[in-house]
C-alpha cells in the first residue's frame, strides 16, 4: 500500500518562502513521475509541477521562475521549493506519485500567503 507524507506548508507574508516535502512508502515498485497538486478554495485541483524519475520538471504557468521541485530517488522523496510566494498560491498543497501507472496523493497540507 503506497503511503505518502506531506511535511512543512503554513503561513507565510507575500514575498516569503516555504519549503514542503512528501515522502513515498510502501509498495514503491515502479514510481515514477512525482509531484504537487493544489486546491484553491472554490476551485479545482490544479497542476503545480510534476518532476520524472530522470530528474525532468514541468511547471505550471503560474510558478516558473518561482517554484522549484527536486527528488531524492535514494529516499523517494520529493520536495517544492517555493519562493516569491503571492496570496493566490494559498492552496492546500497534495502531493502526487504514479507507481505503475495508478496515482496516489497525499493527505494534503495548507499553505496560507497574506498580503
Amino acid at each position: 500500500q503506497v503511503q505518502l507524507v506531506e511535511f512543512g506548508g503554513g503561513l507565510v507574508q507575500a514575498g516569503g518562502s516555504l519549503r514542503l516535502s512528501c515522502a513515498a512508502h510502501g509498495g514503491l515498485f515502479r514510481l515514477n513521475a512525482m509531484g504537487w497538486y493544489r486546491q484553491a478554495p472554490g476551485k479545482q485541483r490544479e497542476l503545480v509541477t510534476t518532476i520524472t524519475i530522470g530528474g525532468t520538471p514541468n511547471y505550471a504557468d503560474t510558478v516558473k521562475g518561482r517554484f522549484t521541485i527536486s527528488r531524492d530517488n535514494a529516499k523517494n522523496t520529493v520536495y517544492l521549493q517555493m519562493n516569491n510566494l503571492k496570496p493566490e498560491d494559498t492552496a492546500v498543497y497534495y502531493c502526487y506519485a504514479s507507481v505503475m501507472s495508478t496515482d496516489h496523493w497525499g493527505q494534503g497540507t495548507q499553505v496560507t500567503v497574506s498580503s
